[in-house]
């Protein structure tokens, strides 16, 4: 038994490896595959996504064609030229609608800026615009980050230093990030940035529903559609994260109400 064991795992990592060697082409990008397109490799670096990215879109001088399954009609342009994103997001940005099927995959931010076109875009665009010119967003910008870092960040640095404890850098300021931007957005603070290192179900929640929708690049609708039949699979990640992030809000909803509220605050006080 202890045989067939080992011949399954060095089999097993044979194959990965074979894998893993054919997934490149000669020219160092993703190998185009019958069928599955360039699935392979992407399968094959999840663990530093962004930095194989990086590489590939370096190598291809800032422009590369995305070739995904045949079945999941997810094929894309990738670029990361700054003239073409100039041209695309604010040129001619109504010529490069998102259309339903970028609003199907994002459907958890509803129809706000990021998944909305057209005139509905053009109107929540000036919005923000008129709202992120005021020197009341710049005061209260500033003094809610200035405050988390002081009484937050350097409060839990200092303390970890002390107690000689290793921490993941990455997660600390990922913490700090998300408490102030819940402190700015909704007026209150999760308290994810504590010596404890909490789990906060918002800040779960929406990783969760981060990682669905990284997911549903690489299946077709159909598939999404029957796993939300069934109940299973990524989708009812999805639908738990969907229902934890819609109780949260509305439990929370007297605080987000308060936002308004801490904008004049912040205003009066820089005023004295």
């Amino acid at each position: 038994m202890a045989l067939i064991g080992f011949l399954e795992i060095f089999l097993a990592g044979i194959c990965f490896a074979v894998l893993r060697l054919l997934s490149k082409s000669n020219d160092g990008f993703p190998r185009n595959w019958p069928l599955v397109g360039m699935l392979p490799a992407l399968l094959l670096n999840p663990s530093h996504f962004h930095d194989w990215a990086t590489g590939v879109v370096e190598r291809s001088h800032g422009n590369f064609f995305v070739r995904f399954p045949w079945f999941s009609g997810m094929d894309m342009l990738v670029t990361a030229d700054p003239a073409n994103v100039h041209y695309i997001m604010s040129a001619n940005f109504g010529n490069f609608p998102k259309g339903p099927e970028f609003k199907r995959v994002f459907d958890i931010l509803g129809d706000g800026i990021f998944n909305s076109d057209s005139n509905l875009w053009s109107m929540q665009r000036r919005v923000a615009q008129v709202f992120m010119k005021d020197q009341r967003f710049h005061r209260f910008l500033s003094s809610t980050t200035r405050d988390k870092a002081e009484n937050g960040l350097l409060r839990v640095l200092d303390e970890l230093s002390q107690r000689g404890v290793t921490v993941d850098l990455q997660d600390l300021f990922h913490r700090f990030t998300f408490d102030s931007a819940c402190r700015f957005v909704t007026g209150f603070d999760p308290g994810s940035l504590s010596v404890e290192f909490p789990e906060v179900r918002i800040s779960k929640a929406l990783g969760d529903a981060e990682e669905v929708i990284f997911y549903r690049h690489l299946y077709p609708e159909w598939f999404g559609t029957l796993q939300r039949l069934l109940g299973i699979g990524v989708e009812e990640k999805m639908r738990r994260a969907w229902e934890d992030i819609d109780q949260i809000l509305g439990r929370d909803k007297l605080k987000f109400d308060n936002y308004e509220y801490l904008l004049l605050s912040v205003n009066k006080k820089s005023r004295n």
